[in-house]
């Protein structure tokens, strides 16, 4: 049985009020979701997570090499994985198609500031070091544009390769918002997200030092595309 924001995001996008309540939480960076686009998990009877270079072209057909975003990030294939996605969702972004992808929490817990652990095999610990490669041109990239960028693979590892991945699909050409969901009102495991207000608190206490204020509810230019990130709250279901 699933808990926590796991359960809440596969009991929302069962909801048929769904795709509206998502288009809504994007404000205003003009992104919709309509009940035509596509998105994973359906629910609680298909609760697959996305992986990008798996289900991109499920997602958004014929739009772009997704299996480039697993060269950029691993060295050998085998076991290894880029990052699940809570949710991932087409959209339309002011008339371009584009890409929504969710982190969700219930809890202040499941914020980690922990990073990415090293295994013992060569593969793994090659594919370690072209990761913390990724995340570092990523950092670079994003702080030549807004200036305070400062993620790696070493801290706060579940932000940095969300934010890398959201920079590589706009540097590449795909229109991308990561939306960071926070569901309130959930005391079951955890502390709970009261409101609005608390999770965006905490949420930016947490990518202090990380990530400069101005770069969050902003669209950043990365050339060919943009991306957004946003802190947005829903009550629990």
């Amino acid at each position: 049985m699933h808990r926590g924001s796991r359960r809440h995001i596969l009991n929302w996008v069962e909801c048929a009020e769904f795709a509206a309540e998502l288009t809504g939480l994007l404000e205003p960076t003009g992104g919709i979701v309509s009940v035509s686009d596509r998105w994973m998990p359906r629910g609680n009877s298909d609760d697959a997570e996305a992986r990008l270079e798996r289900n991109g072209e499920d997602l958004l057909p014929d739009s772009m090499d997704w299996a480039e975003l697993r060269r950029w990030w691993l060295v050998h294939n085998g076991r290894a994985n880029t990052p699940n996605w809570d949710l991932a969702a087409s959209c339309c972004i002011r008339g371009t198609r584009g890409l929504v992808l969710v982190e969700a929490k219930a809890h202040v817990e499941e914020l980690s500031d922990e990073g990415k652990r090293e295994r013992a095999s060569w593969r793994s610990r090659e594919n370690h070091k072209r990761i913390g490669e990724a995340i570092a041109e990523a950092s670079k990239e994003l702080s030549a544009l807004v200036p305070g960028v400062n993620i790696s693979r070493d801290s706060h590892y579940q932000l940095a390769n969300r934010i890398a991945f959201s920079w590589k699909l706009a540097s590449i050409g795909l229109e991308t918002i990561l939306l960071y969901l926070g569901f309130t009102g959930d005391s079951e495991l955890g502390t709970e997200l009261r409101d609005a207000q608390h999770w965006n608190t905490v949420f930016r206490e947490h990518v202090t030092g990380l990530l400069p204020a101005d770069l969050l509810e902003r669209e950043v230019n990365c050339g060919p595309a943009a991306f957004s990130i946003l802190v947005r709250a829903r009550p629990a279901l």
